[in-house]
């Protein structure tokens, strides 16, 4: 018996082997199972990322009361009426990510990229809101301790936010292709909210903690 007629006789068909394997791995995968997975992996890499922020925080606390006076005698005031619209409009900002996530759960593909796109443009307002800050504060980063921490935290946290503005543009691009995201598939989309989400809570401590306190 040759090989060909052994493996038309066989009882194993490799081709519908091989499909079933395929199957079996699309039911995993849309059971959860490597999305839960990722999704486990950025919790983790957010925790690390919490970690850095309170070491800062606890920094900026332990200087604040622990030195005479805080801030230093001269220091220019901070103003509060630029840093608290940045503040509505980066908490908002997340409402409207949300929804943009509550629409690819509905397969609306166009709901996301608009919804997506709105919060990219906040983001990016939230960016030149504190450069324009930044260019009229009255101190620099050498100035004394506490304008040294104001920069290093808002600083910090800025470039989170930087890196945040281009995963919404990633998701943004991905989803031209139409069904690259859907109900059963959308990751990024989950991912970039959960990070942003991250963003908008450090910037509620950082923003009572330097601004308000």
């Amino acid at each position: 018996m040759t090989l060909k007629e052994f493996m038309q006789s066989s009882t194993i068909d490799p081709s519908k082997t091989a499909l079933n394997y395929h199957k079996a791995e699309e039911t995993v995968t849309h059971h959860g199972g490597h999305h839960d997975f990722r999704m486990f992996g950025i919790v983790v890499f957010l925790i690390a990322e919490s970690m850095i922020f309170l070491g800062l925080f606890a920094a900026f606390l332990i200087y604040k009361s622990t030195l005479p006076e805080w801030p230093p005698a001269g220091t220019p005031e901070l103003e509060l009426l630029l840093p608290g619209i940045n503040t509505i409009n980066l908490i908002s900002s997340s409402f409207v990510m949300h929804k943009g996530q509550s629409a690819i759960k509905r397969n609306d593909n166009a709901g996301l990229k608009l919804w997506f796109s709105i919060t990219a443009v906040m983001g990016a307002l939230f960016l030149v809101g504190q450069i324009y800050e930044y260019g009229h504060l009255g101190f620099g980063l050498t100035t004394n301790l506490f304008t040294s921490c104001f920069f290093v935290l808002t600083g910090f946290h800025g470039l989170h936010v930087t890196a945040g503005l281009f995963l919404i543009l990633a998701v943004l691009w991905r989803s031209r292709k139409p069904n690259h995201y859907s109900s059963e598939s959308h990751f990024g989309v989950e991912a970039s909210e959960l990070y942003w989400h991250f963003v908008d809570v450090v910037w509620i401590i950082l923003f009572t903690l330097v601004y308000l306190l």
